[in-house]
């Protein structure tokens, strides 16, 4: 689903978000310093293979994927990473990493972290490394039905620690 059509699913039902462009970015976490949203409430879509079934886990920028507590979580016999060969072709649409986490519109169950559903909005990747949407978590839950979950940890890095390189201009 590409950045219109996901905009345009939000319209359609009624969902007020705000856009947040930034530049060029991969990691979740360089996102979040580049747009200056605490890790802990910017969400990054993790691909996940659970009993050879394809699923998305959410969680905050700042925490890891446990895959051992996932998969207890979701009953499954087995969970793993998906690679980028497997879930590429399902999002042919969106970058590769930047999926946004509407698994249930591509079938697939959604799994999120608690710490996200402690926040009032939910800020992601909206299928480019170039913007972000930020809409009430409420929302999202209406429209995703994700299953809450225990499947994160919190890293041991700061984000609030890290510059940005001398070589990339000032955004004010």
């Amino acid at each position: 689903m590409p950045v219109r059509k996901l905009k345009e699913f939000l319209k359609r039902e009624g969902i007020r978000y705000t856009s947040i462009y930034h530049s060029l970015a991969y990691t979740s976490q360089e996102v979040a310093a580049l747009v200056h949203i605490p890790g802990k409430d910017l969400a990054k879509t993790v691909m996940v293979k659970l009993d050879e079934k394809m699923a998305m886990a959410v969680l905050p920028a700042s925490h890891q994927i446990d895959l051992e507590l996932l998969r207890a979580a979701a009953g499954a016999r087995e969970a793993h990473l998906a690679t980028e060969e497997e879930f590429r072709d399902l999002f042919p649409e969106c970058e590769i990493g930047a999926m946004p986490p509407f698994g249930n519109l591509y079938g697939m169950e959604v799994y999120v972290a608690p710490a996200l559903a402690e926040d009032q909005a939910i800020a992601f990747n909206a299928g480019s490394h170039h913007e972000l949407l930020k809409l009430a978590y409420e929302d999202f839950v209406r429209l995703v039905h994700p299953r809450v979950a225990k499947f994160s940890r919190k890293t041991s890095r700061n984000l609030r620690t890290r510059t940005i390189p001398k070589t990339v201009p000032p955004l004010w």
